[in-house]
């Protein structure tokens, strides 16, 4: 039987495009690789319920009797440290174990990874830096794309050595392509900012030789966490005296005078949004259109939908929290970081945000990315200006050097 020219020609078009959109699997994937199969294939209790977890890293009891293993495509930890100089100690269950720490702000356990630099010395106290991935990731974007980066700034001597924690901040802890994040605030998903404040804080203070001034403490994000980065440094300059946001959401509510959120940004055409009841708006476009993220994607979930959402919004919108929580000049170091491509048009919520920094007399570094979107591609080439740029920072405030500390006893 022949087939008409056109219809492989469909094929080639669609196949493709199908499978990139997430919306198709490969059929013949072997039964013998599902990570739920059962080792005792008499054991019944629990087995069924074992491949509903398939997506998930929190585990049943059931599931634990079913010898689950949570099915992550990570790589394993002996290989990522092989990379480094220093070493990533794991509190995940991304390696066979289940080392997560528990969250009581949460009421759950939650994954974290912290890095140790080369020549780590217990006896000493390091600067801390907290990193906050993006959207549609977790704790895995740290180590897997941060910390080679960083451990070889350190080697080489560009950067000072450094304490890093970094926490996931997925709403259900296994990010999806299609799922929200958890914008690291506290919201309806969750108390998530606590989880960041309070329990990471705690944590990292109390089993790591941290330094305890505000100036060697460091909050950095890309995108979504890039506002974590600075909502939280912001409400907390107290402890925080450095703030780093790449590709970052800045201005929740920019649109213009006409209600165009893809507007770009002018000081004399700038509105404010007021409402989010449109579920199907669309604020990222992606692959030329092909792939749209929407607001009840992105919005709803985190800051809930109609009047209270949008309230919420403002509370937590980076731009109004200047005013709010009266910022002022010299109570906070900011380097923000974006692309003047970026699909989500975070250049417009940056420029905003600047413009409105400078109008209060509030200084910031700029690195600008003519060519950049929102993307790992673009955030990678952020990488370097960013560590420079903080090694200065911190050797300005004199925290660059691990100091003694006082409270351990040397051996002679």
């Amino acid at each position: 039987m022949r087939y008409p020219k056109w219809l492989g020609l469909l094929a080639i078009a669609v196949i493709p495009a199908v499978v990139l959109a997430g919306e198709w699997k490969w059929p013949w994937k072997p039964a013998s690789k599902d990570p739920c199969a059962c080792r005792d294939k008499d054991a019944d209790k629990g087995c069924a319920d074992c491949a509903k977890a398939r997506d998930r890293k929190k585990t049943s009891d059931d599931e634990k009797e079913c010898n689950y293993v949570a099915p992550r495509d990570v790589t394993s930890l002996r290989k990522l440290n092989s990379r480094l100089r220093g070493r990533i100690v794991d509190y995940t269950y991304n390696h066979g174990f289940d080392r997560r720490i528990f969250s009581p702000s949460l009421m759950e356990f939650r994954d974290l990874y912290v890095y140790l630099p080369p020549n780590y010395d217990p006896s000493l106290r390091y600067p801390l830096i907290i990193y906050l991935h993006g959207i549609l990731q977790d704790e895995r974007g740290f180590a897997e794309q941060v910390a080679p980066v960083l451990d070889q700034a350190i080697v080489s001597g560009r950067m000072p050595p450094v304490i890093v924690a970094a926490p996931d901040g997925s709403l259900d802890g296994n990010p999806g392509k299609y799922g929200a994040g958890s914008f690291f605030i506290n919201g309806p998903a969750g108390d998530f900012q606590d989880w960041i404040t309070h329990d990471v804080w705690n944590f990292m203070v109390t089993n790591f030789p941290i330094r305890p001034e505000p100036e060697a403490h460091v909050l950095a994000g890309v995108s979504m966490g890039g506002f974590g980065a600075v909502n939280i440094a912001i409400k907390n300059r107290d402890r925080f005296r450095i703030a780093i946001a790449a590709l970052p959401v800045l201005n929740l509510r920019w649109m213009n005078l006409c209600g165009n959120y893809h507007a770009d940004f002018d000081p004399y055409n700038w509105g404010w949004r007021n409402s989010a009841y449109d579920p199907e708006e669309v604020l990222g476009v992606f692959y030329n259109g092909f792939y749209k993220v929407r607001v009840k994607d992105v919005i709803y979930p985190v800051f809930g939908a109609g009047p209270d959402g949008i309230f919420l919004a403002s509370q937590e919108n980076p731009i109004e929290m200047i005013d709010r929580y009266r910022l002022k000049k010299g109570e906070l170091d900011l380097f923000i970081a974006y692309g003047q491509q970026d699909e989500f048009n975070l250049d417009a919520q940056a420029e905003s945000f600047l413009y409105f920094l400078k109008s209060r007399g509030i200084p910031a570094t700029v690195y600008i990315d003519p060519e950049g979107t929102h993307s790992e591609q673009t955030a990678r080439k952020m990488l370097t200006p960013i560590l420079d740029w903080l090694a200065f920072r911190l050797t300005a405030h004199g925290v660059a050097e691990p100091i003694r500390d006082p409270q351990v006893k040397m051996l002679p």
